[in-house]
């Protein structure tokens, strides 16, 4: 989601900024903003724009300063317009918010303030003029307000009366080489700096300061953050301090080797297109240290926590809630160990029965989304420690928030809609099922040699898949000319369904539900027409025989059938059925082999549309806000 990049320096730090930008485009973003300390005050930039025209508009200005911030937004409060976009200044009030002298306050943030309402009443009442709508230009205002000649002071005053979620970068007008950070369920991360250059960085992700350090300090909840030349320190309000006092504390310094996000697009014309055909590598690299089935692949101490739970609480979001609605049946089936799913943006918001004895998963893969990390926490508060993530970060918040964790190595996965990152997840999801079962007495020695043999058989069998592109893009042409259409799956296969077409939705713009096909003669029949395609994933499990009943249901009603079958399936083309041979059945390993053809559907019918595929309308990809 939105992006943040600050830095104080003895040299030029506007080409840091941008490019700390351009590495976190791929979150999504409406808009795009610079702001330095030039001329004796802030100066600034901002587009609504891509980062690359902000680049190019930055250097016709002239640009250029030693201490800035920089920052992507996707809009929340405010339209995405320059005068929402960040950076926000605030000029004060009386004279000198009326005369030439630049600004005093340079202002960028990550998330929502809950009581902006309440703060902008009464700084309108102390005379501060308003130039946007969003929320973050409170925090400017109320910043100056409470400026009397020392920044970091001003900052700490003001978060002690902000409540929602932040993280901020600020700097003023009449402290050069002086930049204060502070978060709040929002991640920031200070970049300390060679001792030689004497500068230090801020952003919201150590991606973005990749190639510029690699020394790298994750700041906690509540932390303020005081950057300047050769120095920093951090206060917090610790447990030990008062609720309005703030105490030093020290952060430990990682070497963090970050990835860029600057990939090379190689043969493929997107980047969803080539992390597609990245999911047999991304898997094989997941599985690259699993020799056999152990608790012990989830960290120290998996094995004590694995023999005390009695059930299992999966929180997640978007396809990580597909993912976990997978790992349901594995778990249930499997490790005969009852599973719930809960969507982690509802779960916090409703009263709900905890166990002690719970095991708490999450998926996220970020690490960072703010839905998921606030159920998590939500949850211990309930009384239940059992904590584990399948994340694809190890650095994130949500893997040092959790006891234990199964790092995916799907790689950066650039691409709003997420793909292998999804696969990878039911890899990790899959191997929790199997140390489940074995802790719980469940797991034969044969079984688990089974199990792993198919585990690791699984990027050959999804390069097969991989080479259907052609005859889906086939598909694609006339799915490019509907705007509505219905995924059918049943049992393991529903989620996939509903995977299928959150895909198509998020980057085709085509209405798309999916449905278990038992339930189309309870309501979904009646969209039926020749106008309707309805996807089918038909693998050749026990539920065949019910499946192709429904099928049946659907071609009663001229509906068109896109079939994506087993081979041994016996479902043949015929007018009104087009089938899609699967290379083989994959038992219950079968959703990550078909939801790969699905992931191809969307994209070739996005790209028949002309849409946007890597970086679809109002979405972004590291959801940070609730």
């Amino acid at each position: 989601m939105c992006g943040i990049v600050g830095a104080t320096s003895q040299r030029n730090i506007v080409p840091i900024l941008i490019e700390g930008l351009k590495r976190l485009e791929y979150r999504g973003y409406d808009s795009c903003g610079v702001a330095v300390h030039q001329d004796g005050g802030p100066r600034r930039a901002r587009s609504t724009s891509r980062v690359a025209e902000l680049e190019a508009q930055v250097a016709q200005d002239g640009v250029a300063g030693y201490t800035g911030i920089a920052h992507t937004r996707w809009a929340t409060h405010g339209a995405p317009a320059v005068h929402n976009a960040h950076p926000h200044f605030s000029h004060g009030t009386g004279a000198d918010a009326y005369t030439a002298r630049p600004a005093r306050i340079a202002l960028v943030h990550n998330g929502i303030i809950e009581n902006h309402d309440e703060l902008r009443a009464e700084l309108q009442a102390k005379g501060y003029t308003f130039a946007s709508q969003t929320d973050t230009e409170v925090i400017a205002h109320l910043v100056d307000h409470l400026y009397d000649g020392d920044l970091f002071d001003a900052v700490k005053r003001a978060t002690l009366r902000l409540r929602g979620a932040y993280a901020i970068a600020v700097f003023c007008r009449d402290e050069p080489h002086r930049v204060v950070g502070a978060r709040e369920g929002s991640p920031l991360v200070l970049g300390v700096g060679a001792a030689d250059a004497g500068e230090n960085f801020l952003a919201s992700d150590a991606m973005a300061l990749a190639g510029v350090t690699d020394q790298i300090v994750y700041l906690e909840e509540g932390d303020v953050v005081d950057l300047q030349l050769g120095r920093y320190w951090i206060e917090s309000r610790t447990a030990s301090a008062p609720h309005d006092r703030y105490e030093r504390v020290e952060r430990p310094v990682r070497t963090v080797l970050a990835h860029t996000g600057a990939a090379e697009l190689g043969p493929y014309r997107h980047y969803m297109q080539k992390e597609i055909f990245e999911q047999p590598r991304a898997i094989a690299d997941t599985l690259d240290a699993v020799q056999s089935i152990t608790p012990e692949l989830f960290g120290d101490g998996a094995y004590s926590v694995f023999k005390d739970v009695e059930q299992v609480l999966i929180l997640a979001c978007g396809t990580s809630y597909y993912a976990g609605s997978t790992a349901k049946y594995w778990l249930e089936s499997i490790a005969k160990i009852p599973t719930s799913v809960e969507i982690a943006s509802e779960y916090r918001y409703r009263e709900s029965v905890p166990h002690p004895r719970t095991l708490v998963v999450t998926i996220t893969q970020s690490g960072e989304t703010a839905d998921t990390l606030a159920a998590l926490k939500h949850a211990r508060s309930l009384g239940m420690p059992h904590t584990l993530t399948v994340c694809n970060v190890a650095t994130s918040a949500m893997v040092r928030e959790c006891k234990l964790a199964y790092i995916t190595r799907a790689g950066v996965e650039i691409g709003v809609a997420s793909t292998k990152a999804f696969t990878t997840q039911l890899v990790g999801l899959f191997l929790l099922t199997l140390a489940l079962a074995q802790v719980r007495g469940r797991l034969s020695d044969e079984e688990e040699a089974a199990h792993l043999k198919a585990l690791r058989h699984l990027p050959v069998a999804l390069q097969a898949v991989l080479a259907l592109e052609p005859q889906v893009i086939a598909w694609a042409e006339d799915f490019a000319r509907k705007e509505n259409a219905l995924f059918l799956g049943r049992g393991l296969h529903y989620p996939i369904a509903l995977e299928g077409a959150l895909k198509l939705k998020e980057i085709s713009y085509i209405h798309a539900e999916a449905y278990p096909a038992g339930e189309l003669k309870h309501g979904p029949l009646a969209l039926v027409t020749d106008q309707m395609p309805v996807v089918t994933v038909a693998p050749n499990d026990t539920l065949l025989e019910k499946l192709k009943s429904n099928m049946q249901e659907v071609r009663a009603r001229g509906g068109e059938l896109y079939v994506f079958a087993d081979a041994d399936t016996r479902i043949e083309s015929e007018p009104g059925v087009h089938v899609i041979r699967m290379p083989e059945h994959y038992g219950q390993l079968s959703p990550i082999l078909h939801v790969v053809p699905l992931q191809l559907l969307a994209y070739h019918t996005a790209c028949a549309r002309g849409t946007d595929v890597d970086k679809p309308r109002n979405l972004a990809k590291s959801v940070t806000v609730e």
